[in-house]
């Protein structure tokens, strides 16, 4: 399995395990092949045997306490040998899917009765600086014909550190100037201690838009222009724990403070957008608890996925009810056999208040979509959608070798192809909806089949072609998987 981990089987075989903290630093880079993910050396099928030395090579910024926290047996355990080989599969994707790795691989070698575990990883870049360029009007060619073109355009940057200080730590940073402004802080510690149980997230943010969608009118929203002014302003702080199981079972507990405006022409314009009034203020106190036993989470074959949200809002202005909002999300995954698997997902969500206003109203086509109805918004109180697909992998993941760059972090490029047949369905209950918009308080559905293509860094692309229940067919390109 490369240089790193035969010198260690060596020593192992010799019968003089390295401990951690003895490992080398200045290793060369660790190179995982594909399909050598877990070897067993040298131990018999059944009986058991204790763990003498769990050992990992490849983690130069990534803090080796980080790893541990993540397993589910530690040294001086005793593990059955006939189960060994799942149990080290199920930890190695356990270290996978904290993304911080292009490569997870494992290997045990048995002697005298005891167990010495080998991880071999391989670190990605973990620093992203992104430019932000983009023009405030919705087309180059209506930018162009404008005599202030130069003021509408947005630019800065966009900066996120993973893994930030090797302890899987993020901090994303948002600077942008012009036409519409933002600007944006957080950090999140997934863990802290010695066990990596509890840890916490904090973030602000301001943003400020010369444009802002005050309406839904035949079910697609209307946009509202101010040149010299802001039409909308948000400002909020947020601050939680975070209790982590492992990676796959992590609950959030999560308090922000909101401050919204809108100018007097929206409220003229849409007096239900906050409900008669230009300004409010509210606390919204969250609690999210996910349960991911997904095989990988950029894109899952195997496994099941359990997300609920229980969010309650309290406004300071005292004309306004409180809301609470439920959400629930369940998906399932299943390898069919020669390349075939099959994804389905069941989400919802019930809001409950005395009075919603419109930017509280909604539903399907923004977070959660019915696929086919992507230019159209369906706003209201409660939604279900339910998804699934069927996709077929025509040949194995390979890798595209980049000769000339000598960087292993990037020199290599995982391509993997899926053909995807799939189908959405999906209601939304509505009693705000104007008499113009249709597809509240109707079945939505759709049929399509795609192109997914996953790549570096958990990158999906997917390239769809979908007929709608409106018998509406349209081609649709998304950044993520869908179900």
């Amino acid at each position: 399995m490369l240089g790193i981990l035969l010198s260690l089987h060596l020593l192992l075989q010799a019968g003089m395990p390295a401990p951690p903290d003895t490992v080398p630093r200045a290793l060369p880079p660790v190179v995982v092949p594909t399909d050598t993910l877990v070897q067993i050396v040298a131990c018999s099928p059944a009986g058991r045997a204790a763990v003498a030395t769990i050992l990992f090579a490849g983690n130069d910024i990534t803090r080796e306490r980080i790893l541990r926290a993540e397993l589910d047996f530690h040294e001086g355990d005793s593990l059955d040998l006939s189960e060994l080989r799942t149990r080290l599969e199920a930890n190695r994707r356990r270290l996978f899917n904290l993304q911080l790795f292009h490569a997870v691989s494992t290997q045990a070698s048995c002697r005298a009765g005891k167990l010495f575990v080998i991880f071999a990883l391989q670190e990605r870049f973990y620093t992203f600086p992104v430019p932000i360029l983009s023009l405030a009007d919705r087309n180059f060619r209506s930018w162009l014909n404008r005599t202030d073109r130069w003021q509408r355009v947005d630019y800065g940057l966009h900066l996120l550190r993973t893994n930030f200080r090797g302890r899987n730590e993020q901090v994303i940073a948002n600077l942008q100037f012009g036409f519409n402004r933002k600007y944006e802080l957080f950090y999140e510690a997934p863990g802290l201690g010695p066990y990596r149980r509890v840890g916490f997230g904090m973030g602000i943010s301001y943003y400020q838009s010369h444009t802002l969608d005050y309406i839904t009118q035949s079910d697609r929203q209307v946009p509202l222009r101010e040149d010299e002014s802001f039409p909308v302003q948000r400002f909020y702080s947020t601050g939680g724990l975070r209790f982590r199981h492992t990676v796959q079972f992590l609950t959030a507990l999560d308090v922000a403070y909101h401050q919204e405006k809108i100018t007097e022409t929206v409220n003229q314009l849409n007096p239900t957008y906050f409900n008669g009034l230009t300004r409010r203020e509210f606390v919204n106190i969250s609690l999210v608890s996910t349960r991911n036993e997904r095989n990988t989470f950029a894109y899952p074959l195997t496994g099941r996925y359990l997300q609920a949200m229980l969010a309650h809002r309290q406004f300071l202005n005292s004309t306004l009810p409180a809301l609470t909002t439920l959400r629930l999300r369940y998906a399932r995954y299943l390898s069919l056999g020669h390349g075939f698997y099959y994804a389905a997902g069941l989400s919802g969500q019930a809001r409950i208040s005395r009075q919603l206003a419109y930017a509280d109203s909604r539903a399907l086509g923004y977070e959660a979509l019915v696929r086919g109805y992507d230019e159209y918004v369906i706003d209201g109180q409660h939604y279900g959608l339910f998804q699934q697909g069927l996709s077929y992998r025509p040949f194995k993941a390979s890798q595209l070798r980049l000769g000339a760059i000598r960087n292993p972090k990037i020199n290599t490029i995982p391509l993997v192809l899926y053909l995807n047949l799939f189908t959405d369905a999906g209601y939304v209950v509505s009693n705000l909806s104007l008499p113009q918009n249709r597809l509240p308080n109707r079945l939505l559905s759709a049929v399509g089949v795609g192109l997914h293509l996953v790549t570096y860094y958990d990158r999906v692309f997917t390239a769809e072609y979908t007929l709608n229940g409106l018998g509406e067919t349209g081609y649709f390109f998304r950044t993520s998987f869908p179900i």
